[in-house]
């Protein structure tokens, strides 16, 4: 899954799971945000492909946040990297230069932490996450499933937070586990892939999409494209979806997601998925057509 093409297709391949949303009948196209930065009174912004590719910052976000923050618009991160907490992810953007603060960052982690104690209330979790990712957070106990594979033939839930140590064995067992004895699984991180330095990614949303083709199952899904990031980032702005913009580098996550959840929807288009590629042909074979498109940030 190193190629946009394929991640692609395997989006429109599992269409069917995602949110319906309705589009405009085509796009507008302008150089970068500021150019559009009075359509809306803010923007949620993605992080990969819209402020950093990898631990690189793009070239001028910096400053068009600042921009931006000067045009009286709110900003707020909506993020799928699920590794990080709020603080650690907020420590990263400010890392690379960026002056977000804490009520400006939301990361699909949050959103599945907030929602899985009430669902399972003391549950044991099988964590499948990256190399010393804590589990302070998450509500009930939490065991890493990475190091200790028979996990999953006992807890009571899978809890898929990266896939940055996911293995293909790893994944057949997860798949025979879940055929012998079904137990919830919930990603945090619906992804496909990340643009990174040196390509793509593979991230937990392509194993849980597999996971459901393999067995079926029960996968409850935290991030974009789905609702519950999206209202808490409404919340958390205190403006209502149609006065935001969701600006992202995916057809299938950041537009899709953000127009299924009342929002305004701007691609950009050079530094992630797509980047080196004619997005035209891309939105004409979804049919996932965002307000704007955007060459960068």
């Amino acid at each position: 899954m190193q190629d946009a093409e394929a991640a692609f297709r395997r989006y429109e391949a599992v269409r069917g799971r995602l949110p319906v949303a309705r589009f405009a009948a085509e796009a507008a196209f302008a150089p970068d945000l500021g150019a559009v930065a009075d359509r809306w009174d803010g923007f949620v912004l993605d992080a990969f492909g819209v402020l950093n590719v990898g631990d690189t910052p793009i070239p001028g976000a910096v400053a068009r946040m600042a921009a931006l923050r000067a045009r009286g618009k709110r900003l707020c991160v909506l993020t799928n990297a699920a590794s990080y907490t709020r603080a650690e992810a907020l420590e990263k953007y400010r890392r690379l230069g960026f002056d977000f603060a804490a009520h400006e960052v939301v990361s699909s982690r949050d959103v599945a932490v907030a929602r899985i104690g009430a669902l399972m209330p003391g549950a044991h979790w099988a964590a499948i996450a990256a190399a010393g990712d804590g589990f302070a957070d998450i509500p009930g106990r939490v065991g890493d499933a990475v190091a200790d594979p028979a996990l999953f033939e006992v807890a009571d839930g899978v809890l898929f937070l990266s896939s940055v140590r996911w293995t293909a064995a790893l994944q057949a067992r997860l798949i025979a586990a879940l055929s012998r004895r079904p137990v919830p699984v919930v990603v945090a991180n619906p992804d496909l892939v990340a643009p990174r330095e040196d390509g793509f990614s593979q991230e937990p949303g392509l194993f849980a999409h597999d996971l459901l083709d393999a067995i079926g199952g029960k996968v409850l899904w935290y991030g974009k494209p789905f609702a519950d990031g999206f209202a808490d980032v409404c919340a958390q702005m205190g403006l209502p979806p149609e006065r935001l913009a969701m600006v992202g580098d995916t057809l299938h996550t950041d537009v899709l997601g953000g127009k299924a959840a009342g929002m305004g929807a701007v691609l950009v288009a050079d530094h992630g998925l797509f980047a080196g590629r004619d997005v035209r042909d891309y939105i004409t074979r979804s049919g996932i057509v965002p307000d704007v498109v955007v060459a960068t940030t």
